[in-house]
């Protein structure tokens, strides 16, 4: 019989802030604990290293305590422990923007977290009395202020126990809740027959987080990948080997698989509770986004409810779905928003967008702030898409016309904000007269200073300012500044720094991340294991050097279950997108070879373009051959649009529902909202046509990016363009088959695709290619469709 008890773990800081939070939801106030924390490690290894010998900086502390059927056990880091003679002080330390003067006391929830180190310290060491000292220092001017206080044992004891008493009935209905859990997955089975190569997939994914490693999977459609990664992370669950799933996606559609595959595993009685992060803008009751009391009666005593709200929606109810999470919200009156956030603290599954784990703006602070790590499986979907992302997520940058903007827009309200801007200014005026056209830069810490002087006067100036429109603006403006100090903080050997005059005429400064890996790896080592897969995760070498710091990961190559003779893959050889080769001639090349295609076989097609600029002139010569045909002839065709909204998208998309006598093509871009995440499977697509190598289009940092791999020994050309290149082309073509069911063509049309550093990129899937020209395409394509026929 296992008498171990359950032990439940909490943080300090987690504690009291989680017990102890009451008000409103005040987006008026900019949040200066947390944007100090962001930027304030480096004062506080400053200040412990000038005290004496009697101090002793970051000392670990745990606390254990005993509970019916479990133990909580409370951990966490004092700042600093000072031993004197006439007694012991704990030392909490704060770095702040605001001016130190007008604090009159430590803020309560601060104060809190130093008692709670009071305690347990004073308990362990039998002391009657313990000091407490609030250090406050400005990120600014370094300045220190320090509230002192001496407390007994006893009133320390009674304190402590009222809070850990709060906490108790949430810790309970963890431990009760586990149980439930993990003895209904004990019975659950993969709910499909396993698909070729899916068993050995699923079996990798759980060897994976057995021995806490990361895995790349490179799994092509068809396969089963959400449930092949999700079942043996559910399982691995039950046997604690995590005990928090992330599923991160970076698109709507996708998340709405994870959960589906959730639901099917909830047919075998499994209980788990799974909810789906949805973004502040889509889920806010109010008509406009404005997250204070006196706009929106949600924010207005938002958090002496929600805790309440949150634990009764927890015992109530299994199910975590939007409209249940909404109801909830509106019967307590809180914001649906900050409430979903509180319940994917308890629950056991978050599918969610990449940035609620990997951004520093946005990531899920219980979760990934500070000192905080957890059992966590991440399993992250469409994994191509996070080399992009986790660039823009560690990238920042400033524009001088911002600060000239905002100190016209202050001047006559603050002249000690408006002297800052203009000391910015003038350090950014030097670097852009500098500057011809762009300017790589080795550092810019005068910069940096400058900004940590302005983000003082700035969060004076918001907690001061009444004008609700100049707030709004020197709000944004203050993030945007923030952004840039905290990225400087982390820049290293994976950035480049450079300045650039744009066509505008306005002046850039940005930190560059050009290999996100190592910041996306600070996230991933706060949990358990990860997994990435995706249906176009070529060549994983790629992926694995710009997602991960970590040599021994595995990597596995899933197997297509399909039948290869049931797609028709042809090259082109006679066209070109090259910029050299544009003109009116090849793009009616291309129009023909669009209409060849689809009248050897009526059905619907959709070609992909390298951009809109192509598509427009394809389209126009394409357009312009079909309306010299009779009637019966014609070929029914539609083109995407820049910023579609939702609803024109699902119009574009009910275009392939359609019963037609004549075909109909679908003109599109790669990489855009219809080359990945849309399912249009059997006769509802039966051709892909992709013109091009998808690369993209030379630029300032594309050429950045060939620069920096070249320096370190890669090829620089294949980082910065084949590889994203190709991964729209693969994306693009998996369009076409989908299910077993699916039959189809797909037309990769340029001669560079004949080449091997093209090929080599190449699934394994596509060993059967033939090549083709406007001439002859049609004869192929009819020729491939009457052997289906015949066939079937």
């Amino acid at each position: 019989m296992n008498t171990e008890q359950t032990i439940i773990r909490i943080s300090v800081r987690s504690l009291v802030e989680f017990i102890l939070r009451s008000g409103d939801i005040d987006n008026r106030t900019a949040g200066t604990d947390k944007d100090a924390m962001m930027l304030g490690s480096r004062i506080h290894r400053k200040i412990q290293r000038q005290m004496g010998a009697d101090y002793h900086a970051e000392v670990s502390l745990k606390y254990e305590i005993p509970c019916k059927g479990f133990i909580l056990r409370l951990e966490g880091r004092a700042d600093g422990i000072i031993e004197l003679p006439e007694g012991v002080v704990i030392d909490e330390i704060k770095g702040v923007f605001k001016e130190l003067d007008g604090m009159q006391e430590p803020v309560d929830v601060h104060l809190a977290q130093a008692k709670c180190y009071a305690y347990v310290y004073a308990s362990q060491k039998k002391l009657q009395e313990i000091g407490v000292q609030m250090t406050y220092c400005n990120m600014e001017t370094e300045a220190v202020r320090r509230f002192q206080s001496v407390y007994s044992y006893e009133e320390l004891d009674a304190w402590f126990w009222g809070i850990v008493g709060q906490y108790e009935k949430w810790a309970r209905y963890q431990v009760q809740w586990k149980k439930k859990r993990d003895a209904s997955i004990k019975d659950v089975r993969f709910p499909f027959a396993y698909r070729d190569g899916q068993k050995k997939l699923a079996a990798s994914v759980y060897h994976t987080i057995l021995k806490k490693k990361k895995l790349f999977i490179q799994a092509p459609t068809g396969v089963g990948k959400t449930m092949a990664t999700l079942f043996p992370a559910v399982k691995a669950v039950g046997e604690g080997l995590g005990d928090k799933i992330f599923y991160l996606t970076a698109k709507t559609i996708t998340r709405t698989v994870a959960w589906q595959a959730f639901d099917t595993l909830k047919e075998q009685a499994l209980r788990m509770k799974v909810i789906v992060l949805t973004a502040k803008e889509k889920i806010c009751f109010c008509e406009e986004m404005n997250c204070n009391p006196d706009a929106c009666p949600y924010a207005k005593g938002h958090f002496d409810r929600v805790n309440d709200a949150v634990y009764e929606l927890l015992t109530t109810s299994d199910e975590m779905n939007r409209e249940v999470l909404e109801e909830q919200a509106r019967k307590w009156r809180v914001c649906p928003y900050e409430m979903s956030l509180d319940v994917s603290a308890w629950v056991d599954a978050v599918i969610c967008d990449y940035n609620y784990v990997f951004d520093p703006n946005a990531h899920l602070r219980r979760f990934f702030g500070e000192g905080v790590k957890g059992e966590y499986l991440f399993l992250i979907d469409e994994a191509h898409n996070l080399v992009e992302r986790g660039r823009e997520m560690y990238s920042a940058q400033i524009y001088k016309e911002d600060f000239l903007k905002i100190k016209r827009l202050v001047k006559e309200e603050d002249l000690r904000l408006a002297a800052r801007l203009e000391d910015c200014n003038k350090q950014l005026l030097v670097l852009k007269r500098e500057c011809e056209g762009y300017q790589v830069l080795n550092s810019v810490s005068h910069i940096y200073l400058k900004l940590l002087n302005l983000m003082v006067e700035l969060e004076r100036f918001l907690e001061e300012c009444k004008k609700e429109d100049i707030r709004k603006e020197v709000l944004e403006f203050y993030f945007t500044v923030r952004m840039f100090l905290y990225i400087h903080d982390k820049l290293d050997e994976n950035y480049m720094i450079y300045s650039e005059l744009l066509a505008d005429g306005r002046f850039k400064l940005r930190l560059f991340c050009v290999n996100p890996a190592v910041n996306l790896q600070e996230y991933l080592d706060k949990g358990n294991s990860a997994v990435f897969f995706s249906a176009t995760l070529l060549p994983i070498y790629y992926y694995k050097r710009l997602l991960s710091t970590e040599k021994e990961d595995y990597a596995i190559y899933a197997e297509s279950p399909f039948d290869a003779d049931k797609r028709l893959l042809l090259l082109g050889n006679d066209v070109s997108t090259r910029y050299t080769r544009r003109g009116e001639k090849m793009y009616r090349r291309y129009a023909k070879y669009l209409a060849e295609t689809v009248k050897a076989k009526t059905g619907n097609y959709i070609a992909f373009f390298p951009s809109y600029r192509f598509m427009e002139e394809v389209y126009e010569e394409f357009a312009a051959a079909e309306e010299g045909l009779p009637e019966e002839q014609r070929i029914e065709y539609v083109m995407q649009s820049p910023y579609m909204s939702e609803e024109s998208r699902e119009i574009f998309l009910e275009n392939f529902e359609e019963v037609r006598e004549h075909s109909f093509i679908g003109f599109c871009v790669m990489g855009g909202i219809f080359s990945e995440g849309i399912d249009l499977t059997e006769d509802k697509l039966i051709g892909a046509v992709i013109v091009g190598t998808g690369l993209p289009q030379v630029c300032r940092e594309r050429e950045l990016l060939k620069q920096y791999f070249d320096a370190h020994g890669l090829p620089g050309f294949d980082y910065a363009y084949l590889y994203p290149g190709m991964n729209k082309v693969l994306q693009s073509a998996g369009r076409v088959i989908r299910t077993d069911e699916d039959r189809g063509i797909i037309l990769l049309l340029d001669d560079r695709f004949t080449r091997k550093e093209y090929r080599r990129v190449f699934p394994r899937e596509w060993k059967k290619i033939g090549i083709c020209h406007v001439e002859n395409v049609a004869k192929q394509i009819e020729g491939f469709w009457r052997e289906e026929h015949e066939i079937t």
